[in-house]
């Protein structure tokens, strides 16, 4: 059988070539292309459906369709297809397999289709060195006065189905189930310039990497919360995560009514007021109201919260900032009282919110 017959694809391109040409293919134009494709057998045109341990990185562009509504289109497509590449670079440099684009966000495989013993390792690396080329890339941006992008990352690691999914007509190779999505939900919580990746993750990299102490939280879909840490370095490798923002906690935009009545040597007085809680953190919120407050003023709130089915009456809050935006009085609090539970309910809530975002 010759090598042409074993391999169908070369078949088929020595057929179009003797076509187009109407000669036979040379000998050693054939053992060239046959070359060639035996080169790409590491992706198979057809594979089975099967069950395999997937290492999947996901990354996100922060702010970037904010950014949509303020540059020329001509400036964001520059600015896109730029980091685009540069992340890919770093991608195929440590042999991972981007499965998809998905405008401004990008998810990578390494162990699928093809399996190697360092894949967590290796997905670990290129984390880093992607949050390394965002900051080259930043560099570059603002020489040309253009404004900062800034990425967040998740990793997880889990069984997942992998192969061809589709029909006849269009088939792609894929990965899907739970921890898919997981390293998506887990991406999510990322702040700027953040690397997190989960326990199923940290407990494959043998050591290599430093991680934060495991921090719980709660993602839509889980009854349960999962753990997350913070990658900080390889030390190994030489990487280290240019870490761009430290906020204390994420806020999550809402519109929470609330009732609120101003404190005076920490006791409630005058009759309660309306105002609606319009993004809320573990630690503070944002008030739009209808009669005005001071900063330093202290107010009591009550509310609910529907999604964790908890009713709010023990916060005492601060006003750290006032301002108005667009025709409406806003004021910033913190939360100076909280109940311990109340504490662990609003956490839960704002992290329900960010993993189902």
């Amino acid at each position: 059988m010759t090598t042409a017959e074993q391999h169908p694809a070369l078949a088929a391109v020595l057929a179009v070539l003797a076509r187009e040409t109407q000669a036979p293919v040379a000998p050693a134009v054939q053992a060239e292309l046959a070359t060639i494709l035996a080169a790409r057998r590491d992706v198979p045109a057809e594979l089975a459906v099967d069950q395999r341990e997937v290492t999947i990185l996901v990354a996100d562009l922060r702010g970037f369709t904010a950014l949509t509504a303020t540059q020329p289109a001509g400036t964001i497509v520059t600015m896109l297809n730029l980091c685009l590449s540069r992340l890919s670079e770093v991608v195929f440099r440590y042999e991972g397999v981007i499965d998809k684009f998905n405008g401004d966000s990008l998810t990578v495989l390494f162990g699928a289709p093809t399996a190697r013993e360092d894949d967590v390792l290796r997905a670990l690396c290129c984390a880093v060195e992607m949050q390394l080329a965002m900051r080259e890339l930043n560099n570059h941006y603002l020489r040309r006065q253009m404004p900062e992008l800034h990425l967040g990352i998740g990793v997880n690691t889990g069984m997942v189905m992998a192969g061809r999914f589709g029909s006849q007509a269009y088939s792609e190779y894929a990965v899907i189930g739970n921890q898919v999505s997981l390293a998506s939900r887990i991406e999510s919580f990322s702040l700027r310039g953040q690397v997190l990746i989960s326990e199923n993750t940290y407990a494959r990299c043998n050591g290599v990497a430093s991680a934060t102490e495991p921090k719980e939280v709660f993602v839509a879909g889980k009854s349960l919360p999962v753990k997350v840490r913070e990658l900080i370095a390889i030390a190994s490798r030489r990487l280290k995560v240019p870490r761009q923002e430290f906020r204390r906690s994420h806020r999550v935009e809402v519109r929470v009514p609330c009732s609120m009545r101003r404190l005076d040597n920490e006791q409630p007085v005058g009759e309660p007021q309306r105002a609606l809680i319009r993004d809320v953190g573990y630690h503070g919120l944002l008030l739009e109201l209808e009669r005005p407050l001071a900063p330093q003023d202290e107010v009591a709130l009550a509310f609910d919260l529907t999604l964790v089915d908890y009713h709010v009456g023990d916060v005492r809050a601060r006003v750290t900032k006032v301002k108005r935006e667009e025709g409406r009085l806003l004021a910033g609090l913190e939360f100076t009282h909280i109940g311990v539970e109340t504490n662990a309910k609003i956490q839960m809530f704002v992290q329900l919110l960010v993993g189902a975002g």
